[in-house]
C-alpha cells in the first residue's frame, strides 16, 4: 500500500461509505460526508499532477474556498440539484476509486 495517499485514502473511504450506507437524500449524505473530503489536502498529491486536478474540482463543487469550509459545503450541498449533487458524488468514488 502507498503510505503516502494513506491519509487520502482513509478519509475518501469513509466518505464513499457516508454516501453508501445513509438513507437520507443525497445531499445529506454529502453534507455528511463532506468533512471526511476536507481532511484531504491537494499538497498530499504533489508531482500527480491528475490527481490534484481531480481533488480541486471535487474541492470547487463543495464551494471550500471560504474560511468556514464546513459551512459553506452545508449551504452549497443544501441546494444542489440531484444531478449536481450525483454528479459530485461519483467524483468522490471515482477519486477513491483512483487512489486504489
Amino acid at each position: 500500500m502507498d503510505e503516502m495517499h494513506a491519509n487520502a485514502r482513509e478519509n475518501f473511504f469513509a466518505a464513499v461509505r457516508l454516501l453508501a450506507v445513509s438513507t437520507h437524500s443525497l445531499q445529506t449524505r454529502l453534507i455528511d460526508a463532506a468533512p471526511r473530503v476536507l481532511l484531504v489536502t491537494i499538497d498530499e498529491f504533489e508531482g500527480m499532477p491528475e490527481l490534484k486536478l481531480k481533488l480541486a474540482r471535487i474541492l470547487d463543487l463543495l464551494a471550500v474556498d471560504d474560511i468556514d469550509a464546513e459551512a459553506v459545503v452545508i449551504e452549497t450541498a443544501a441546494h444542489m440539484t440531484d444531478i449536481e449533487a450525483l454528479r459530485l458524488a461519483s467524483l468522490i468514488c471515482d477519486f477513491f476509486y483512483d487512489l486504489g
